[in-house]
This record gives structure tokens, sequence and C-alpha cells, in this order.
């Protein structure tokens, strides 16, 4: 007799397991799907209210209505360019520094510091910095790490009352441990040292590298970006100021972060181009302002420090401004010094930048500067630390040649340094890179200076520098190959968040 095969139970209940599995992972991914879309078009009307330009705003909303599940992670990271709870924070801030800042304006001008309009639209930079252009002041420019490190260990080691140290970047290692061991000792001598650090571009700034300078009596503090219920994960805005003030009579201002490839010791990027600047006079109480408001926000803290303006030691008498700018700024301040500036050129615009991703506005501004007939010249690192940044950078040659402005690639070393000349009286050394980033996200500051002396002392420097540098044109990028040319353009794409 033949017989009949009889279904096997085991196997139908794996199969409706295995059904009921899936059936549950589809609904799960449904239900993701469906938050994911419902969180991107409510973020998309964020986005609508709150991107600065319309170009941005429609690739944020295409993205954040197509690929919601990546894009709206990276808008909150990313997206904004507000530092709304310290825009609030900072409304607070003033009100208690204020009393501080203006009772040094007026002795600003008991004491006869306040100088006349120095330039052309100089009065709007003023406006932008909240602080005028003072009398009375002296400036060492400062070429390269060793230099600038020996000026500024030594000016600690003078320190009497207090010491102000704000960097980006602190690392630990050679340079970072001669910082640290500086402080310490002035620190057991009874003077007061403040240390504020940002904490993305420091991480090394961990229990090890704090304990010792606590111990001694150093006030340590990361800048805490994230702070407030509203920032808890943005991370898009970073302390890029680079400062140190001593006894209220010394500051330095400048390119170079603490760490040994400042110094050139890093052979991954060899020889390192910056430059700083050591100035004495009453402009350094406008870079005390600085740090006064960032350590206001990062401790509760209003310093008692030393506001009686002086003359510079020297007898010098050059004129001269500091100016802080950052996202909490009512207006976009740092781009508006810097289109100021250009439209202020009318023979000479010398720029350098080892970042320089400029939005169209700043580009306009280049083009009328050359079609005016100044010499404008723009001088980059040929090596840099971001590759994004560097092939972006290859994007603006032709807007840039066909006007006549002259763009050149430093081959000696990695260049680091954020100075411009204007004409043959104006010049500005500081900070902030010719990027969306420094314009809109950091927070930076930038020291002016109305001197024909040290200007012509900048304009040698730059020439030297030129001197290293090979012109750069956009024959050479469209010998490239496809994929080049396609990474430079799709980089381009990049800038906002750059």
């Amino acid at each position: 007799m033949k017989r009949i095969p009889v279904p096997s139970h085991e196997g139908s209940t794996s199969d409706r397991l295995l059904g009921w599995a899936r059936g549950k992972w589809k609904r799960l991914l449904a239900i993701f799907l469906l938050v994911a879309h419902v969180a991107g078009a409510l973020t998309s009307v964020r986005a609508v209210m709150e991107v600065r330009t319309p170009q941005g705003t429609i690739a944020w909303v295409f993205a954040l209505n197509t690929v919601p599940y990546v894009s709206v992670p990276a808008y909150w990271v990313f997206g904004r360019s507000k530092f709304e709870g310290y825009v609030l924070a900072r409304r607070k801030d003033l009100a208690a520094t204020t009393p501080v800042h203006q009772g040094y304006l007026t002795r600003l001008g008991e004491e006869g510091f306040l100088a006349d309009p120095v330039f052309e639209h100089s009065r709007v930079v003023e406006k932008l910095a909240r602080m005028p252009f003072t009398l009375g002041n002296d400036a060492e420019i400062l070429i390269d790490g060793e230099e600038t490190y020996r000026s500024i260990f030594e000016g600690i080691e003078r320190a009497r009352d207090y010491i102000l140290v704000e960097f980006y970047i602190i690392r630990k290692d050679d340079t970072g441990a001669e910082l640290k061991r500086r402080l310490i000792e002035k620190a057991r001598e009874g003077v007061r040292v403040h240390v504020l650090y940002d904490e993305i571009g420091s991480p090394e700034m961990d229990g090890s590298s704090l304990a010792g300078l606590q111990e001694a009596g150093v006030e340590v503090l990361r800048f805490n970006s994230t702070q407030g219920r509203t920032n808890r994960w943005q991370l898009n805005f970073r302390n890029h100021r680079k400062i140190v003030v001593v006894d209220g009579r010394t500051a330095w201002v400048g390119g170079l972060n603490i760490g040994d490839e400042y110094r050139g010791l890093d052979p991954k990027f060899g020889a390192w181009r910056d430059t700083h600047v050591k100035v004495t006079g009453p402009v350094v109480h406008g870079v005390q302002v600085a740090f006064l408001e960032d350590w206001h926000w990062a401790s509760g803290q209003l310093l008692s420090l030393d506001w009686d303006p002086e003359a510079a030691p020297s007898g010098a008498n050059r004129k001269a401004l500091a100016l802080p700018t950052g996202p909490a700024d009512s207006l976009e301040t740092c781009t508006l010094f810097f289109l100021t500036a250009i439209n202020t050129a009318k023979e000479r615009l010398w720029l350098t930048s080892p970042y320089f991703v400029p939005d169209e506005q700043i580009i306009s501004a280049l083009q009328l500067a050359a079609l005016r007939g100044v010499d404008v010249r723009v001088l980059l690192p040929d090596k840099t630390d971001s590759r994004l940044v560097q092939l972006s950078g290859w994007s603006y040659l032709e807007d840039l040649e066909k006007v006549g402005i002259q763009v050149y690639r430093y081959k000696k070393g990695l260049m680091h340094q954020k100075v411009m000349l204007i004409d043959d009286d104006y010049c500005t050394i500081g900070t902030a890179n010719f990027d969306n980033r420094s314009f809109r996200l950091n927070f930076e500051i930038t020291m002016a200076f109305a001197d024909r002396e040290l200007s012509g002392r900048v304009r040698e420097m730059l020439e030297e520098d030129f001197a290293h540098s090979e012109p750069v044109t956009s024959r050479q990028l469209k010998a490239k190959g496809f994929w080049f040319r396609f990474a430079v353009r799709a980089a381009r794409l990049m800038a906002p968040i750059l």
C-alpha cells in the first residue's frame, strides 16, 4: 500500500514564527519611517525659519523630506547658524559686563586715548566691534611658533597680578606641558591664572591634564558651547579664539594654538607658517573684554580685572582696535567686518587664509575691488589639514582670475596665518579664516591696525611668503582628471558646513 505523506507540524510552526518576525520588523520599519518623515517635515519648517540663505534652505528642506533618517540628526548638529542659548545668556552676561565695558570706554575718553576717524568706514568697524580705535598702542609681529611661544612665555614669567589664557586647541605634548608648567609656577607665586579652552578643539584636556593645574590653584574651564537646553546636541559652534592677557597690560592674539605642530615638530605637517601679534597699550583691554564675556558665559563669574588704560611703555602711538565676533552677535559681525575692509581698499588687498571657502558676497566684493584697480592677491596653503577645504579652494579660481585676482599657493610647509593688508596703512592679524565657519559659527577675534609702519612690516612679511609660493590658475584645474574636478565641485557644495 502506498504511504500518504503527512505534513510536518514542526515545519509549519517555524514558518509561522518566521512570518510573524518578518511582519513585526516590517511594522517597526514602517513606524520608524513614518516617525522619521514626520520629524523631517517638522524640522524642515524650522529650517525655513532659520537657515540664512535661500539655497541652503532649499537644500535642507529637500534632504529633510527625502532622507530624514540621515538629515534630521545632521540638521540638529550642523544646520543651525545662530547660537540661541548663547544669545539669551549673552544678554544676561552683557547686563553684568556692560558697566565694566562702559567704564573702560569712559576712561579712554578721559585719558585722551580715543582716535579720530582713521580711514574711510572706520566708524563702521567701531560700531561692529562695540569698541573704538585707540591711540597709544604698540604692536610686535611674531612670525611662526618659536618666536610666538618665546614671547608668550616671557610675558607669563613677568606676570604679577593675573594671566588670562584662551585657546581653541591645547595639546598634551611638550608645548602644552611647557605652558602648564609655567602657569603652575605663577599660580604658586600667588598670580591669578584663568584658562579657558574649547572642549571640541581640546579633547586632550582631560582629568590628568587638569589635575596639576587645579591643584596649584589655576582656574580651568571648558567653554561649554553646548550648555543650555536648546544647544545640548549642537556641536557646530566653536570658540576659535587664541588669547593671552597678562596684567591687563600685554596681550597676544593670532593664528597659533598650543601644540608641537605649531613649532613645525609634527612630521605629518612639517614646517608650520603662522603669525601672531603682541600688543601693549589701551587696546589690550579690548582683548580683555572678549575674555571677560567668554569666562562669564562658561562660569557665571565676573572676574575682577584691571581696566585703567595706559599707553604702551615703548612710547609708540599706533591706532588699534580689537574685534571679537561670534554667532551670538545680532549681526554677522565677522562677515561685515571683512566686507568693509575689502570695500575700503584702493590700491592693495593682500589676504592669507588656510581655509578659503568664501560665499558669493565675499567673492563679489573681491571682484569689485579688482575691477576698481586694486591689486588683489590671495595666499593659500598648498598643504592643508583639511582635504575638503583644499578641494573647495580650487573651485574659486575661475571666478577670481577673470577679474585679475592673483591666487598663490604657499610651498614652504603648511601655512596657517590669518592676515590681511589693505593699501599701505591698514592691516589685520587674528584668528578668523575666510570661510563660513569663521564668519558665522566660530567665536573669533581680529586685531585691526591703522598704522603705516606696522603695515609696512606686514607687507615685507607677505612679500617673503609670496617668494615661497607659486601662482595657481584655473588652467591647472582643467588639466586635472574628471574625478578630481568633480570632487572640487562636490566639495564646494559642502562650503556652508566646512
